[in-house]
């Protein structure tokens, strides 16, 4: 008998798969998917059998980091303090999701440990942000944002990304104490994180799936042409048709609509910085010669 169900886990070629009524099993794909050269991923909707996956339902997105497939949106966690929050970590975020065709929600952590004077100082720039996404402030302890939190994610397939050290597993331990998922301390020396994920795996979480994984956590640019970028920032998009030029890269151009607000401050300052940033980083890229390349 064959039913539908989703792939939540992937360990050692076997395939985890939750259908309707939650009941859970483990498969291997038929040998077919292998000579199709088709990798079966946590997040895909599939049918199955009492012996395996036979066939894969079309995907509406398909991420290479982290390997999961049919995301809604991703949780992007950056925190407050310890580690210092980073407009240019924010931006590199929000430009990969945004080019995978991916929402971002933004959270803030670890907001009841910072001054508050700092905290409002960060908030009144982070506000620049909520013109174009979803922004909610989060603390583990006091569990402010909790119910947003958990609002947002409902009947979606999440992934958690962000900042490495700024509390994503403890955010998911706060909500729901039951997932346990494992911690580690703040390396006070090294002032950042260590990763304590191993493995790509949705996790009900409230009324939908979250997926506590490195995500987007090379945050690398590889695949990518600097002129590219400016499509990626939704609120230069916005201005562009305002440009003298059409092609402008929002960089050096005479007549830039982009520059123009930045400079009457329009534009929140550490937003173009990152934009700069990301621009000449991928400049300075040394170009990579695939094997297929002629």
């Amino acid at each position: 008998m064959e039913k539908e169900g989703r792939i939540i886990k992937l360990i050692g070629g076997l395939y985890t798969v939750i259908d309707e009524e939650k009941n859970k099993y483990i498969l291997k794909p038929l040998g077919i998917f292998r000579h199709k050269n088709i990798q079966p991923k946590v997040g895909d909707l599939v049918v199955f059998n009492q012996d395996s996956i036979i066939d894969l339902k079309e995907r509406k997105n398909d991420l290479y980091r982290p390997m999961i497939a049919n995301v809604d949106q991703v949780l992007l966690v950056n925190s407050a303090i310890s580690p210092d929050f980073s407009f240019l970590l924010l931006d590199k975020f929000i430009t990969l999701i945004v080019a995978n065709g991916i929402k971002p929600i933004i959270i803030i952590t670890k907001v009841d440990l910072l001054e508050k004077s700092l905290l409002e100082a960060l908030k009144a720039k982070i506000n620049y942000y909520e013109k174009f996404y979803k922004v909610i402030y989060f603390s583990a302890k006091t569990l402010e944002g909790k119910e947003e939190i958990l609002n947002v994610t409902r009947n979606k397939v999440n992934v958690l990304a962000g900042q490495t050290g700024a509390g994503k597993s403890s955010l998911l331990n706060a909500i729901d104490s039951k997932l346990n998922i494992q911690t580690n301390e703040i390396s006070k020396a090294l002032g950042r994180g260590k990763h304590t994920t191993r493995h790509v795996e949705l996790i009900a979480f409230g009324e939908g799936y979250i997926a506590d994984t490195p995500g987007f956590s090379k945050l690398e640019f590889l695949d990518y042409q600097a002129n590219q970028i400016r499509f990626y920032f939704s609120d230069f998009f916005e201005l562009s048709n305002q440009c003298k030029f059409y092609e402008c890269t929002h960089i050096h151009e005479p007549g830039c609509a982009i520059i123009t607000a930045y400079q009457e401050g329009k534009i929140l300052k550490e937003r173009y910085e990152s934009y700069k940033n990301i621009y000449n980083e991928i400049k300075l890229q040394k170009p990579i010669y695939r094997r297929d390349d002629k």
